[in-house]
């Protein structure tokens, strides 16, 4: 489990939960009635509670097509005088600060109005903010705080400009001397990141070194972590690592042994015992949550694609032949799905066999990794005494 900690001393803010139900609203089409409520609910409750009126007013733009949220307009002008009344009270005592106080308390007054135009959602408000105050920040820690809620604003919008920026300066103070807590803050930033651009590799040596001192609340909360270093590990890692760092994790165990995350527990199970049949109704339900995910969405067909090349691969490396019929039964589809699917990967190159459709049989035929090797050593060679001879000619001269 990850280190004991309060998670109410974690603000999060932005809440990347409001950006995670807009998404819901504006893109599925097969929400029921309770749970666009229950979504819209959520989404108000925030705009009351914090006079987000910036938000307010793009989240009824943004979902004016769908008929979800329509824009009250008394609501939305009292927010806007209340904001602006809190941003002129925050200026005022900037003013004074700046007249009468240190440059450390200077830099709290802008700290404090930052965080709240990042609250009301007025995102590129609060950059410029942000960035005033990072201008008079000294203290290492408290820059890279400023840096990690920049990259928050930047994952909230997906704004990939203000996250890789963001993440290679936080990298840079890190270098520097950035203490334990705040390296793997980064690492589950950076994995976030890394997941929401289809780098899953990346993804999941980042979540892996974190999983058992997870504090980045602020984000997600551990068990949707956990959820989404499972996923990534399911396509980026092989079978005997998926074993050691999945199966045999006890912190990931602990998570997928609650009777809510049955369906994750049994996708890695069955990849793993090679329960094909089971693999391919559980990758589907899995499929379902990644289309609603806003992270993953982009990536849902890639992801399901990769997983089926992968099972398959699995299933042929252990045989130099089999039948159609025997891969069906195994999948439990037919054999002409089967058929089709084979044929789509070995035409793109996924998949190293053929098909003999006469005698209705699959025959692997596995790359000779020795051959290659010295193929490619050999047009390397031939590279490097072309590229000697230019040179001769060129010092001969």
């Amino acid at each position: 489990m990850p280190l004991e900690i309060d998670e109410e001393t974690l603000e999060k803010n932005p809440d990347l939960m409001l950006a995670q139900h807009k998404f819901l609203l504006e893109t599925s089409d097969s929400l029921t009635l309770e749970v666009k409520i229950e979504l819209e609910k959520y989404i108000m409750n925030s705009v009351n509670k914090d006079n987000m009126a910036p938000f307010y007013g793009q989240i009824c733009k943004d979902l004016s097509n769908v008929n979800s949220i329509k824009l009250d307009e008394s609501l939305y002008n009292e927010m806007k005088k209340n904001n602006a009344l809190k941003i002129q009270e925050f200026d005022a005592y900037i003013e004074d600060a700046e007249k009468n106080l240190t440059e450390m308390e200077v830099r709290e007054k802008n700290l404090i109005k930052s965080e709240y135009l990042c609250r009301i959602g007025d995102y590129e408000g609060a950059l410029t903010a942000f960035r005033k105050t990072y201008d008079k920040t000294v203290s290492l820690g408290q820059r890279l705080d400023i840096i990690f809620h920049l990259i928050r604003i930047g994952l909230f919008n997906m704004d990939h400009d203000v996250i890789s920026r963001n993440i290679e300066k936080a990298k840079t103070l890190i270098d520097e001397g950035g203490d334990w807590d705040r390296r793997n803050r980064l690492k589950v930033y950076q994995g976030t990141y890394s997941m929401a651009i289809r780098d899953f590799k990346t993804a999941a040596a980042q979540f892996l070194e974190t999983i058992s001192t997870f504090t980045s609340y602020e984000l997600m909360d551990y068990v949707e972590f956990v959820r989404y270093t499972v996923i990534v590990s399911m396509i980026a890692l092989p079978r005997n690592e998926l074993y050691d760092k999945i199966i045999k994790g006890a912190e990931i165990q602990e998570v997928l042994h609650s009777p809510r995350q049955k369906l994750l527990r049994s996708f890695v199970i069955s990849l793993y015992e090679c329960k094909y049949a089971q693999f391919f109704k559980d990758l589907a339900e899995i499929e379902t949550g990644l289309r609603e995910d806003r992270l993953l969405n982009p990536h849902y067909r890639y992801y399901v694609r990769e997983m089926r090349v992968k099972v398959y691969s699995q299933l042929l490396e252990s045989y130099s032949s089999l039948t159609l019929k025997y891969m069906a039964d195994s999948f439990g589809v037919t054999s002409e799905f089967i058929d089709k699917e084979l044929h789509r990967f070995i035409a793109a190159g996924r998949l190293h066999c053929k098909i003999d459709k006469v005698t209705g049989v699959v025959e692997t035929n596995r790359p000779d990794s020795k051959n290659a090797q010295y193929q490619a050593t050999i047009k390397q060679g031939d590279l490097l005494l072309n590229r000697i001879q230019k040179l001769s000619r060129v010092i001969n001269i």
